[in-house]
């Protein structure tokens, strides 16, 4: 049967109409409400609201109550299901009972009781929920869907079923259009081999992005993260980090203010304030690199590597932690604290794993090293620099060895020296200064063909000239003390020259003082071998050998030009006066031709 209800008061469009129903079972008037009973195949209508059922009972053709095989329809993609239904027609709002479904498209929500107002097509329920959207399935106790928004919150106890990933939360939203998350509490994000803890962010399941915010942490293995915010892209494999970003890996721990995480290249990109540090190195810098794959890193911006004992400092570095190799450019600065070693440089090449160092360019285009001799530091400056690491495993001994190439300068309190190439051995603390070398000590230049400087305990023990030795002296520069031999040793205690051995051809011009240190004379010896004995940096006494040859003039017979020896050369022009002076060098290092040539 069809039948149609006029109510008592309202519009026409409020009105309940019975479209179909097998059987009008009754009507009872109960004062001013009427109810009407209908049974089997129960079609209603009320706008563009349509509801089926078994039976209904309707009051004052407004309120419905309905059972069995309920179904509540609006527009084309928005039906209801359940056992039982309450509804008010003035208001549109229905409340559903028992194995309710409300499917929306290729929504499907489940629960045992839903409320649903029809004008906002917003439902509610209370006791618990299911909602499945394609192969993703949302539950929680309580929530809130909001059809024509395309948007349900779910509230307390939510869980997340999805083939890539399982999430438990207190709050979230989720868009059935978009199949996007937002995560509206603490929530926690899981999968077969990763977690994700947040409470606040989104995840889009279908592009695969996903921000997390609020006390954001990832965890994947061994792997652990956390920052402000934690960006993923799936489809990427890639994670980003914002603000106070901090990944952990075992013994490796990266730190910055943005950390990207390339997870199918294993490549970590670190801005701002970065640094990392693993069992062996901690850097600094504004910016780092590094490809764990193929163990490499990178830097730019100021940065700081240690790895003790060397530390090394410059504007950028790329290093390939495999082959051990580096590259350290813009103000380098590199430190070995075990041997009290400071390197300055533009650009510095250096193998981790065998040691080695090559420097150049620097302050005024030249490297600088710095190093402690007699508890005093001792600068070194030349056009390249380069230090290499030797491993007898038979002696179980290390070799250390420094090249110093072109145009040497090294500045110390007590002692300056230039050349053209110079090197260092550690086995034997040996300086080797070659091509015209020429070292000062307090009133003393020596210069020969080859020039060591040995060292003990950190102290200056020898100076050894080979070939061509020749030693002025001088307290004064006008009158000047000559040593000339093929080989002359010096002898040093606490620093002070204390005696030398002059071997072959030995000649000496020596300038003999008085008691008031007033000079008496002028002594020029020959002799195959002599010792001199030094205090104060002066000349104390000297011990001739092999029938020494000897004249002593007084000051004014003595024509003093014509006891400068041959080769003498007096070249306080060339040397270092102070650290900085190091790294200024003279076009010509050639004898000055006023005083004549070797």
């Amino acid at each position: 049967m069809t039948a149609s209800f006029a109510q008592q008061s309202g519009t026409k469009k409020s009105l309940v109409k019975v479209d179909f129903a097998d059987t009008l079972v009754n009507t009872v008037q109960q004062g001013d409400r009427t109810f009407q009973k209908f049974r089997g195949h129960v079609q209603l209508r009320q706008d563009s609201i349509y509801m089926y059922c078994d039976s209904a009972i309707i009051e004052n053709n407004i309120f419905v109550t309905a059972m069995g095989n309920v179904v509540i329809q609006q527009g084309d993609t928005t039906s209801a299901f359940a056992d039982s239904l309450k509804y008010q027609g003035d208001t549109k709002q229905a409340s559903l009972f028992g194995n309710v479904s409300l499917v929306s498209g290729s929504q499907k929500l489940f629960t045992d009781r839903l409320d649903y107002d029809l004008n906002t097509k917003t439902a509610t329920y209370f006791s618990g929920a299911t909602m499945t959207n394609n192969a993703t399935q949302l539950s929680s106790k309580r929530g809130y869907y909001y059809v024509k928004n395309d948007e349900i919150y779910f509230r307390d106890s939510v869980v997340v079923i999805d083939p890539e990933f399982r999430l438990r939360s207190d709050t979230l939203k989720f868009n059935t259009k978009t199949r996007t998350v937002f995560f509206l509490g603490p929530t926690l994000i899981t999968n077969d081999s990763s977690r994700i803890y947040c409470e606040d962010g989104f995840y889009d399941t279908n592009k695969e992005t996903a921000e997390f915010r609020r006390n954001a942490q990832y965890q994947r293995g061994t792997q652990e993260a956390i920052a402000d915010t934690i960006a993923y892209n799936g489809k990427k494999e890639e994670y980003l980090l914002k603000g106070k970003a901090r990944f952990t890996d075992q013994n490796q721990e990266a730190i910055a203010d943005v950390i990207r995480y390339e997870q199918t290249k294993n490549k970590y990109y670190l801005t701002g304030n970065a640094s990392y540090r693993d069992s062996t190195r901690n850097i600094v810098s504004d910016e780092i690199i590094y490809d764990r794959k193929n163990q490499l890193y990178s830097t730019k911006g100021r940065s700081r590597i240690a790895e003790p004992p060397q530390i090394l400092e410059a504007d950028a570095v790329a290093y390939a932690q495999g082959r051990g190799t580096g590259v350290a450019t813009g103000n380098v600065v590199w430190q070995d604290t075990s041997a009290k070693l400071t390197v300055l440089a533009e650009r510095a090449d250096y193998n981790r794993e065998t040691n080695y160092l090559k420097a150049t360019g620097g302050k005024t285009g030249r490297p600088m090293l710095i190093t402690q001799v007699e508890e005093d530091s001792m600068y070194l400056s030349s056009d390249t620099l380069l230090a290499t690491q030797t491993i007898d495993t038979l002696a179980k001994d290390t070799t250390r060895t420094l090249f110093a190439y072109y145009k040497v300068r090294i500045y110390k309190k007590n002692l300056q020296a230039v050349c053209d190439s110079l090197s260092y051995i550690t086995t034997d603390s040996t300086f080797r200064l070659f091509k015209d070398p020429i070292v000062w000590s307090d009133t003393s230049q020596f210069m020969a063909d080859t020039v060591h400087i040995l060292l003990k305990n950190q102290q200056i023990d020898r100076v050894l000239l080979r070939n061509n030795a020749f030693i002025v002296n001088s307290p004064d520069e006008i009158f000047f003390n000559q040593i000339k031999g093929r080989d002359i040793t010096a002898h040093f205690d606490s620093s002070q020259l204390r005696r030398m051995n002059v071997v072959g051809n030995a000649e000496a011009v020596y300038y003999a003082l008085d008691d008031k240190n007033a000079y008496v004379g002028v002594n020029k010896t020959v002799a195959s071998e002599m010792l001199l004995y030094f205090g104060n940096n002066q000349i104390d006494n000297i011990r001739f050998y092999s029938q020494p040859k000897s004249d002593l003039l007084p000051m004014k017979q003595a024509e003093h030009e014509k006891l400068k020896l041959p080769g003498f050369r007096w070249e306080t022009r060339l040397r270092p006066r102070s650290p900085d002076d190091v790294l200024t060098v003279l076009e010509n290092l050639q004898p000055s031709p006023s005083l004549g040539k070797r």
